[in-house]
């Protein structure tokens, strides 16, 4: 065995210590609309999901799973409260290492901060659009 491939071997073990980073991480998905009743019965019967209601005071927004199981893959929400500035289309929220620094790096790239920073669950919080007009969710700790 050559000292260049020991070095690489030693490079690409992870110590016990280390944990992989969720930066970058699609976590999760929704939908955003002023009837969500309506969409999210649309999406199980087209798609063939299951829904269960999330309650939200006095309304419901609905977990989406997978058919026939509890395994809850998105959401469809009414745009309500703090989600009414939300874009009604699929939203994939990414996990990012700092919510307020990447909303100011993407105001300074051309991109607009749609809404937020702010606390949602418990997370920080911010939709963005990208200078082409595509949108995303970002979430930090």
């Amino acid at each position: 065995m050559n000292d260049e491939t020991e070095n690489s071997n030693e490079e690409s073990e992870v110590t016990p210590e280390e944990k992989p980073s969720n930066i970058g991480r699609i976590e999760w998905m929704d939908l955003t609309v002023d009837d969500a009743s309506s969409v999210r019965n649309f999406y199980t019967s087209v798609v063939g999901w299951s829904s269960s209601d999330v309650d939200m005071g006095s309304y419901s927004d609905f977990n989406i799973n997978l058919p026939g199981t509890e395994n809850t893959i998105a959401g469809v929400c009414h745009a309500r409260g703090s989600n009414q500035n939300i874009p009604s289309q699929w939203l994939i929220y990414v996990r990012v290492e700092s919510v307020v620094d990447s909303a100011e790096k993407c105001k300074k790239l051309g991109g607009e901060v749609l809404d937020g920073p702010r606390r949602m669950g418990g997370s920080n919080f911010c939709v963005i659009k990208d200078p082409a007009g595509a949108v995303m969710a970002l979430l930090s700790d």
